[in-house]
């Protein structure tokens, strides 16, 4: 079978098209190399020993993208991935946002409702819950008000999916709310490759101890929450990989119950900042340069998955612990580093 990634080389992505390759997918990568680089596809081979399809294309020109669908007219999946991601960013950029996050999103939808049958995975985050009132999450929590134009394209995103799933009976799509996504493929030949000063935790921890950065800040320490820093849910990049082939294969196999569904994918474990600083002292063996600052605004305090849900109707479960999710984030960072 044949499938669409867009996004594919990005680190969700390009983990994603590893695990599916080894699955016996055909995969075709779409990606404009905004935020990534096309030097992950020899990573790719690497690991699968297989080179996927690849097509530099700019999913915000319609015409490209209809040209696309027309060329390869046997595709029976699509997983989305392609967006831009930087919170702080969209507050500054909200158009370029909606128009990359949403327009793009609109213009594969509508070639997928042209098929008879299809199947969309949809990236979304745990973003839409904003501080949700109970933990763990569960997906019935309600969706909160964005805090960001990224948050809102997410919410606005699923609605969009949901929307168009009711009208198309021959279109299955699920929603896949991711919690934090870190790591690195244990083979080491992909990982986070940030453009820039990093958005994530993980990375800026790993490029502060490689001495890219001068030191971490750590944003407030006055959270009621064990030692007053932010709690979240860390989960292994090849785990949430996994959880998008499980995905696509409910919805190829027909045994999904509705044709739109919705799922957490974390590990369950919510892990405080200098929790997630502790680890990675203690994989690496070294110290690290990190001080406390003011609260950053927009931070929520807590958030975790109930992954009760994914474990038991998905049938999909994380496996990696966060001390080996760090050990594989800083084996990466050394390896790009030398």
């Amino acid at each position: 079978m044949k499938i669409l990634v867009t996004g594919g080389l990005g680190f969700i992505g390009s983990h994603t098209v590893v695990e599916l390759q080894n699955e016996g997918f055909e995969v075709v990568i779409i990606d404009d190399c905004s935020n990534s680089t096309e030097k992950v596809l020899d990573g790719i081979v690497a690991i699968s020993g297989k080179r996927p399809l690849f097509e530099k294309l700019d999913l915000k020109e319609r015409d490209k993208v209809e040209n696309f669908f027309k060329k390869h007219d046997d595709i029976e999946g699509v997983i989305h991935f392609a967006a831009s991601k930087a919170v702080g960013e969209s507050v500054e950029k909200p158009l370029l946002y909606y128009e990359n996050n949403i327009g793009t999103l609109v213009y594969i939808l509508k070639e997928l409702s042209l098929k008879a049958k299809s199947s969309f995975i949809f990236s979304s985050s745990c973003t839409v819950y904003g501080q949700a009132d109970k933990m763990p999450i569960t997906e019935d929590a309600p969706v909160k008000i964005a805090e960001s134009p990224y948050g809102n394209t997410k919410q606005m995103g699923e609605e969009i999916i949901a929307d168009t799933c009711n009208v198309t009976p021959g279109l299955s799509a699920i929603a896949l709310r991711y919690f934090n996504p870190m790591g690195a493929h244990p083979s080491v030949e992909i990982g986070e490759l940030p453009v820039g000063v990093p958005q994530n935790l993980v990375p800026f921890i790993t490029q502060t101890a490689v001495g890219l950065r001068e030191e971490l800040s750590v944003f407030g320490d006055d959270y009621p929450t064990e030692d007053g820093t932010c709690v979240r849910d860390y989960i292994h990049v090849v785990d949430l990989a996994k959880a998008h082939v499980v995905a696509l294969k409910r919805l190829l196999k027909g045994k999904n119950d509705s044709n739109y569904e919705v799922f957490n994918v974390g590990t369950g474990t919510g892990s405080t900042v200098l929790e997630v600083i502790k680890s990675f002292e203690k994989v690496s063996g070294q110290k690290l340069n990190y001080k406390i600052v003011d609260r950053r605004a927009g931070d929520i305090t807590t958030a975790y998955a109930d992954t009760t849900k994914a474990n038991t109707v998905l049938g999909w479960k994380a496996e990696s612990s966060l001390d080996q999710a760090m050990k594989s984030a800083w084996d990466w960072e050394q390896k790009i580093r030398k």
